[in-house]
């Protein structure tokens, strides 16, 4: 492990005064989130072949803050068969979370990572937010949000979302190939307690059962994870503060970025992880759309295209680094939202401009009692 220069152990340490002060009550653990960006298994299989002697060795270090694509299960680049494993379970090993994300799995590393690169301190981006035509449109759309009737979520059932989407599929780290438009459903677990079973995926015609790895010789009631950032409820949700700043501060304080990413990228992307597979009160959702409002490099897309073919005008934020952009994407209508994509913001090795690198359109969300439960059968039953 690289030594920590005296002045940035100081930041960080501030950094965590901070972020407790802000943090509801209740531990936040970083270790495995839903929808984490595909970029993440770039990283992961260059280690994983650097680790085996297969790969290039370009020497990139794993970490949960690279963000160049979109949702997981629609962004990835290489998609090798699984071994036998019939039950994927998601742990922080490099090999075992590759496997998952083959699978098209939510998750990703959130802990440990070194604060380096770009990274703004907590709340420095309250002073200088996006265009005025994108911070305009989040206005708006916060207002709906904010007039939207939420169904809470109890504490034994879950969020469920079905999307449909394709991701690259090309060679790893070559060329961009868009795979074949498919139908994905997650289940989350809304349980606040620490859980080992996080929720369900049903994708690729098969169920992956997102698991909480448990490692040899370890008690499961130490290994399981609470609600937090990265496996966030409903009720957790709600906890957080709903004043934009108080918001933006903490998301700032709670996300570490390697050196040399944008944590500015990172805090979107957060966000937009939340935004597009969760179900959260409707003052938290319009507080998020405003401290997205305050985040350097936000802009406004006149005309996206999600992955069913729905027209809409989105926020964006151009990763400079990766030379890609992602765009969430609304209704130009009622603002609903409508969809995330990603796309090369200029021509690099491995695609031209405007080429889409994944594309997800939300079709169904909604609250189910049971794991594998979709809405239809939770109205037929007389509940909803």
């Amino acid at each position: 492990m690289n030594a920590t220069p005296a002045g940035s152990e100081q930041e960080e340490r501030a950094e965590l005064e901070e972020l407790a002060r802000l943090l509801p009550a209740g531990p936040v653990e970083q270790v495995l989130p839903p929808g984490r960006r595909s970029h993440h298994k770039d990283v992961l299989m260059q280690l994983i072949d650097r680790d085996s002697g297969s790969g290039s060795g370009s020497g990139s270090s794993v970490g949960a803050g690279s963000r160049a694509g979109g949702r997981v299960g629609y962004g990835d680049p290489v998609r090798p068969r699984l071994p036998r494993l019939s039950r994927p379970v998601l742990v922080a090993g490099s090999v075992a979370v590759a496997v998952a994300l083959a699978a098209g799995l939510t998750v990703g590393i959130g802990a440990g990572r070194d604060d380096g690169g770009t990274a703004a301190r907590p709340g420095a981006s309250s002073t200088a937010g996006g265009s005025r035509g994108a911070v305009v449109t989040l206005d708006r759309i916060a207002a709906v949000a904010l007039r939207t009737d939420v169904e809470p979520v109890d504490d034994g059932q879950f969020v469920y979302v079905r999307s449909r989407g394709a991701g690259n599929e090309g060679v790893f780290d070559g060329p961009v190939e868009l795979g074949k438009m498919h139908e994905r459903q997650v289940w989350f677990s809304q349980r606040q307690g620490p859980v080992i079973d996080v929720g369900l995926i049903r994708e690729y015609g098969q169920d992956w059962p997102i698991e909480i790895g448990v490692p040899d010789g370890t008690d499961p009631k130490d290994a399981a994870v609470p609600a937090g950032f990265d496996r966030p409820t409903y009720a957790w949700l709600a906890s957080l503060p709903t004043d934009p700043d108080a918001l933006l501060k903490l998301l700032y304080a709670g996300t570490r970025v390697e050196q040399g990413e944008d944590k500015d990228q990172e805090v979107f992307g957060r966000i937009g992880d939340l935004i597009g597979e969760q179900i959260m009160p409707s003052a938290t959702a319009a507080a998020f759309y405003k401290a997205t409002a305050r985040i350097p490099g936000v802009t406004e897309v006149a005309d996206a295209v999600d992955a069913v073919g729905r027209h809409g005008i989105a926020i964006a934020r151009e990763d400079t680094r990766h030379g890609t952009r992602t765009e969430w994407i609304f209704d130009p209508g009622t603002l609903d939202y409508l969809g995330v994509r990603t796309v090369f913001s200029r021509d690099t090795e491995r695609a031209k401009a405007g080429t889409v690198y994944n594309t997800s359109a939300v079709l169904e969300r909604g609250v189910v009692d049971r794991s594998g439960q979709e809405p239809g059968e939770r109205r037929r039953a007389g509940r909803g």
